[in-house]
């Protein structure tokens, strides 16, 4: 796959600003669209859509098909007459430039019960919920059973329910079905209502010429309806059901340790056995929400980096062979040739990038790694020997490029500058934009955080943390119009924007 050459902006819906506490999907998701059409940008890249829990990462979602409640619009309710403008007076105090999760979850959440209320009421004249049930039935039954179970455990693990519902006893499940009808519902309709605000904005930002460019994450979290629902695709302790062998990464430029991410494995020999099933329909269920997939930690198809259960840091591994080319040529055969990137960062292999290669997947080149090793460093631009790449400043999983420079020793800043030239007036941020757009890369993705010039204290994620990352809000004036401009002539300059 080859994209046309492009650029957008990296930024998650929950960092929009809100008076919900939260990022959503009402009118400031509607206005940054206008923001990005505006600067001739073409893509908006997201992260992971779906539900979160312990840490509030994209990453470790509840459902890999899901999408996040929060993220449900309070304004747009109203406008659909399920809230009333009483309903949504009289709210807390949020941060403004922070996500306070538990305050959010306490707020919206009976707001989404009193819409809820609202709907079965009027389900008569709802038209699309039994279409859209129908279309997802492969995940939203289990989903909408297994949120009802959380809720009626606590919020335990899956594997910590009884054990005839831990191993999906048929007759068990069936009682529970009877028993929570009403919470199952409710969940089923908090999808609905994601997926339709959503694909009005989606839609909205297509008829503008942007694309969605949305995340697989490889791994799912264990406790989520993933893993509950097909426990035999993954490496589980048979007594307990906790991840026999977890997932993670050798030490690499964010850990000296390694990562240890605690996700289970796949157990490749019976996802192939299965025929790649649930791959087949995580990506088709995934092309719902977005128009380009990039996959996160791709390299685990080729090879993935397995640790033993008790291990408590990631050097104990082993590499162990994953069957990627038998299944994207699968996916070719069923699906076509999808648009897929390759995450393709950190310890790769020759045999990695034949897998990407072999594709056309488009890899990753990231500015923040290219001037500590050499004139051969690969993300040095003059060495992309292929334009079919994505150039970033940095990721959601890098510090914002302020950040990354003022952390720089004396002698590391100048290695920047020398290459560089100089920098430019308006500051290292925009020299490094400069760099990404002017590069041969067919797609440069840059985090809004850099567009707006922000320090550490913006940046989204910090690998290895369990705790305290993706909670940056941007503020409700940061989009001004000479930011727009000037985005939008560097776009035109740099031959990124379409005719």
């Amino acid at each position: 796959m080859h994209l046309e050459r492009a650029s957008g902006i990296l930024l998650h819906p929950t960092s929009f600003p809100s008076r919900y506490g939260i990022g959503d999907l009402g009118a400031e998701a509607y206005r940054f669209v206008d923001f990005l059409a505006e600067s001739r940008q073409q893509m908006w890249q997201v992260l992971p859509l779906g539900p979160t829990g312990y840490g509030n990462s994209p990453y470790l979602s509840y459902s890999a098909l899901a999408g996040n409640p929060m993220l449900i619009s309070p304004d747009r309710l109203r406008e659909a007459e399920l809230l009333t403008d009483k309903d949504l007076a009289n709210l807390p105090e949020f941060p403004v430039e922070r996500v306070d999760y538990d305050l959010v979850e306490q707020t919206k959440m009976p707001l989404l019960r009193k819409a809820f209320e609202n709907f079965k009421a009027s389900f008569s004249q709802v038209q699309g919920y039994d279409q859209f049930c129908d279309r997802h039935s492969y995940w939203i039954d289990d989903y909408g059973l297994f949120m009802a179970l959380k809720d009626t455990y606590g919020g335990k693990p899956w594997n910590q329910w009884d054990w005839a519902t831990a191993k999906r006893d048929p007759e068990a499940l069936e009682n529970w079905r009877r028993r929570l009808g009403d919470e199952i519902f409710f969940h089923k309709y908090l999808q609905f209502e994601f997926f339709r605000q959503w694909r009005s904005l989606k839609e909205y930002a297509n008829e503008r010429g942007i694309g969605i460019f949305g995340d697989i994450p490889i791994y799912v979290a264990h406790d989520s309806i993933s893993v509950w629902a097909h426990q035999d695709i993954f490496c589980l302790d048979e007594e307990t059901g906790e991840p026999a062998i977890m997932a993670g990464v050798p030490p690499d430029y964010f850990s000296e340790t390694g990562q240890l991410w605690g996700n289970p494995v796949f157990d490749w020999e019976q996802v192939q056995q299965n025929g790649f099933e649930w791959w087949l329909q995580r990506f088709q269920g995934t092309l719902d929400y977005v128009d380009i997939i990039r996959i996160d930690h791709f390299r685990g198809f080729e090879a993935f980096w397995a640790v033993e259960k008790g291990e408590t840091d990631a050097r104990n591994g082993w590499w162990v062979q994953a069957p990627g080319d038998t299944f994207f040529r699968i996916l070719d055969e069923k699906l076509g040739q999808l648009p897929i990137v390759a995450e393709d960062l950190g310890i790769i292999t020759p045999e990695v990038e034949a897998l990407r290669d072999r594709f056309g997947f488009p890899g990753m080149k990231i500015l923040h790694f290219a001037f500590d090793s050499g004139a051969d460093n690969p993300y040095l631009p003059f060495n992309y020997d292929n334009r079919n790449c994505l150039v970033y400043t940095g990721t959601h999983d890098n510090d914002t490029t302020v950040g990354w420079f003022e952390k720089r020793s004396p002698q590391e800043k100048e290695r920047v500058v020398e290459y560089l030239g100089c920098i430019c007036p308006e500051g290292i941020h925009w020299s490094l934009i400069r760099l990404a757009l002017g590069s041969v890369a067919n797609q440069a993705i840059i985090p809004l955080q850099d567009v707006l010039g922000l320090g550490s204290e913006a940046r989204m994620n910090t690998p290895s943390l369990a705790e305290g990352s993706w909670s940056w809000r941007y503020r409700p004036e940061a989009l001004t119009p000479e930011l727009r401009d000037h985005l939008k002539n560097l776009t035109e300059m740099y031959g990124r924007a379409r005719d």
